[in-house]
């Protein structure tokens, strides 16, 4: 490959990023992909870390045995500190690099709307290393529960609170839901089941707003019969790491605090000097360039669009996957100077798990409940999944859950190891 071909650099690789550098596998020129992260995250699935359901290898891949036999591509292992769209550099953490086209790919993190002593004393859900410290603590509290003298304390200890009524939060209180009841309680026969709490708190009237309105209450019904306490109208406000505390004035005594209940633009996109929209996120073209840096895209999470309705794009894989489909053919044609590809999204549906045989799908005018929708979801999703073992590892541990009511992945792994 001559040095003559120009340079794409791509920060971030989740599955928008990934996708535009393999897009671009046989074009004619020099592909970085730059991530702080040496794997790529099949994030849909970071809630079965965090209720033991799969282990963190399961979901995660790494980047370089994926993009091995690209010839056209090098990965950097760095932080983005910088862009200078002047000149076309950026700084990283290991040193400069320059760029023809860039590709802003960062995706998203938790947003804890402004609300610090959750963010201190609780878990967001986005990294692996938040499942990963769910998990441990989840099951601290068991150990910790079960020689607690004071019933006030242990009850506390057994409440869990999740943030949040989308599809992040209503499958995460399902799976800890049958974590707790199927599995836990027979490892700690000393425990009262009574003592237990799941509470899903929404601040809104509705759970899995995206959904229609039959699919909404399925949900909701199928989430009370697994003794989920769906609660509407209840704002978080504070949470001290033992008591969360409701804008209503309610006060809920619990050591556990999962959020899932906003995301924003990585913090990279506030950075850059480039115009926002909501949640942070950089605006662009129906091009997907960035105003006045025709050389420059945003795809996925960190890029805001609006449809012809005036509504803003999803934060969601499937829309982060079509737009790196749309960015990578758009950057050869730039270089040709010939016209550009517009975003059109097409909506693929959507799907969500409350547990086991339990889902709701909707599918352009179709809508599913129950074990077909859950049968549906469980395809998707390990189709998507990368790598041939993560599939058949993830299956396995599907089925011996399913079929044996048991989850082998039940570790306390201390911090830092």
């Amino acid at each position: 490959m001559s040095k003559e071909n120009p340079r794409v650099v791509i920060i971030g690789a989740g599955f928008g990023g990934l996708r535009v550098a393999r897009e671009l596998n046989r074009a004619a020129l020099q592909v970085t992909l730059i991530d702080r992260h040496n794997y790529h995250l099949f994030q849909p699935l970071l809630y079965q870390v965090a209720t033991a359901g799969i282990s963190p290898e399961e979901i995660a891949y790494p980047v370089r045995a994926i993009l091995r036999k690209q010839r056209n591509l090098e990965f950097r292992l760095a932080s983005v500190e910088a862009v200078d769209f002047s000149s076309q550099r950026l700084q990283t953490s290991t040193g400069e690099i320059s760029y023809d086209y860039l590709v802003l790919a960062m995706g998203s993190e938790t947003n804890f709307f402004g609300l610090e002593s959750v963010a201190r004393n609780g878990f967001g859900l986005k990294e692996l290393d938040d499942a990963v410290s769910i998990r441990n603590h989840i099951l601290r509290m068991f150990e910790v529960a079960v020689h607690e003298p004071d019933p006030e304390i242990r009850r506390a200890m057994l409440t869990f609170v999740i943030v949040g009524g989308g599809p992040t939060g209503v499958e995460c209180a399902g799976a800890l839901a049958e974590l707790i009841r199927l599995v836990l309680i027979k490892d700690y026969p000393g425990l009262n089941i009574r003592d237990v709490r799941i509470l899903l708190l929404e601040a809104l009237d509705k759970v899995l707003a995206p959904f229609p309105e039959p699919l909404r209450e399925v949900a909701a019904k199928t989430l009370w019969k697994k003794y989920i306490e769906l609660r509407f109208g209840a704002a978080v406000i504070n949470f001290d790491g033992q008591c969360v505390y409701l804008k209503s004035g309610e006060a809920i005594p619990a050591y556990t605090l999962i959020w899932t209940a906003g995301v924003s633009a990585a913090n990279l996109a506030g950075r850059l000097g480039l115009h926002q929209g909501r949640q942070g996120r950089i605006i662009v073209k129906p091009t997907l360039q960035v105003p006045d840096h025709p050389q420059v895209f945003a795809i996925g999470d960190v890029a805001y669009l609006e449809d012809s309705q005036g509504r803003p794009f999803p934060m969601m894989a499937t829309v982060a996957l079509q737009q790196a489909t749309i960015a990578a053919k758009n950057i050869p044609r730039h270089m040709k100077g010939e016209p550009l590809h517009n975003f059109i999204y097409d909506d693929l549906g959507s799907l969500a798990t409350i547990g086991r045989s339990s889902a709701i799908a909707q599918i352009g005018h179709f809508e599913f409940s129950g074990y077909l929708a859950w049968l549906m979801w469980s395809v998707v999703h390990v189709y998507q999944l990368i790598g041939f073992r993560n599939r058949i590892i993830v299956l396995i541990n599907w089925a011996w859950d399913y079929f044996l009511y048991d989850r082998a992945v039940r570790l306390i792994i201390p911090d830092g190891t």
